[in-house]
């Protein structure tokens, strides 16, 4: 409580991160709460749109210097196995989480920010104009806090996001990743549909596949919450995800999952809180990049909070700005991918959708178009 900061940040995942290293390279002084410890996986899939591959390179990544694979083509399956492959225009690059939100916390502590690993903050109070952060041991100070914590947290609480969300039990979705090896094109990531879900695999670093899933939880209940069971019986239907669980080497001892994720609209402010990427508003994966997504909005943050603390603007004038312009930047581009992610988990649409798309190519070049941003 010796020192106010003049940004705190919650979460040390990609948009915590490269807003701690904007911030401290613009000469603010920088606290940054991260609940685990570096380097760690995450339930992610893992492909980056190339609209980030120069932003990374900006804030201090060498990017060019790190061998990643470069994405540029997509293949998507339905479950009765009717499949097509598209270019992609803009297309992406892949590097697991463990690898890159390490390098990203190693590049902010060189820039000066203080990363507090292994600590949860549990409650923000905003007295006067100064907020006081709370952990399990101590309080910490500053002059603007931004929530970049994901998908849930114990803070979503304590804001009051979650009082009004009456969650549709049948609109809970879990996610599981595993990292394998495999004989697979390195510039490719493919969508595979199942009954309630869809699954995708594309090469990161290390030589290294990256497979994630999502699926709602009842079709885990149903298999008696056994992961493995339900991906015999469910996943496998679709001809291409049985042929890569059956010729794949699994390097997890055990899936990574996470569980009660859920797609409600949120704001992008709260009590003063500026929140980014699924702490803003959990993003589907069909949107397409929700990692760029995250990034992008610490770029749009950190300019405003620039201005904050320099006296340009004042407080209410930052949570407007950076809310208008959150709104503009991915609020289409979310309510997209809502509606998308509903007809990639439907059996009988997603088999039409991709027979649609097969014999009509310029209709998946409209959709890759609405999931993948510009560079900024």
């Amino acid at each position: 409580m010796t020192k106010t900061y003049d940004c705190a940040i919650v979460g040390g995942g990609l948009a915590g991160l490269t807003l701690a290293i904007q911030l401290a390279d613009e000469g603010h002084s920088v606290i940054l709460f991260e609940k685990s410890k570096y380097p760690f996986h995450k339930v992610c899939g893992e492909y980056i749109s190339m609209e980030s591959y120069d932003f990374l390179k900006r804030i201090g990544l060498p990017l060019d210097n790190m061998h990643l694979p470069k994405i540029n083509e997509l293949s998507v399956s339905a479950p009765n196995g009717n499949a097509f492959v598209q270019r992609l225009g803009l297309g992406g690059f892949g590097i697991s989480r463990y690898t890159l939100d390490a390098r990203l916390a190693e590049l902010a502590k060189q820039k000066g920010v203080l990363l507090l690993e292994e600590t949860t903050v549990t409650e923000v109070i905003l007295n006067e104009k100064i907020f006081i952060l709370k952990t399990n041991n101590y309080s910490f100070k500053a002059k603007v806090v931004c929530g970049a914590y994901g998908k849930k947290s114990v803070l979503d609480n304590r804001l009051g996001r979650n009082k009004d969300v009456k969650t549709d039990k049948s609109k809970q979705y879990i996610g599981v990743k595993y990292h394998l090896k495999l004989d697979f094109p390195a510039n490719r990531i493919e969508l595979h549909n199942f009954k309630d879900g869809y699954c995708g695999i594309s090469k990161v670093d290390n030589g290294t596949y990256c497979l994630c899933y999502l699926t709602t939880a009842q079709n885990l209940n149903k298999h008696g919450n056994d992961i493995k069971a339900m991906e015999k019986a469910v996943l496998m239907e679709n001809p291409f995800l049985k042929e890569i669980f059956e010729r794949a080497e699994f390097l997890f001892e055990k899936p990574l999952s996470i569980s009660n994720i859920t797609f409600e609209k949120k704001t992008a402010i709260a009590q003063n809180v500026l929140l980014l990427g699924d702490a803003a508003g959990t993003i589907a994966p069909l949107c397409g990049n929700g990692m760029s997504m995250a990034m992008h909005a610490s770029y749009l943050a950190s300019d405003l909070i620039s201005q904050f603390l320099n006296g340009a603007i004042t407080r209410n004038e930052l949570n407007n700005f950076y809310s208008k312009a959150w709104n503009k930047k991915f609020a289409t581009r979310i309510s997209f991918g809502r509606m998308i992610q509903y007809l990639f988990g439907d059996e009988r649409l997603s088999n039409w959708s991709i027979t649609a798309c097969k014999n009509a190519p310029f209709i998946s070049r409209f959709l890759i178009g609405l999931t993948h941003g510009k560079p900024f």
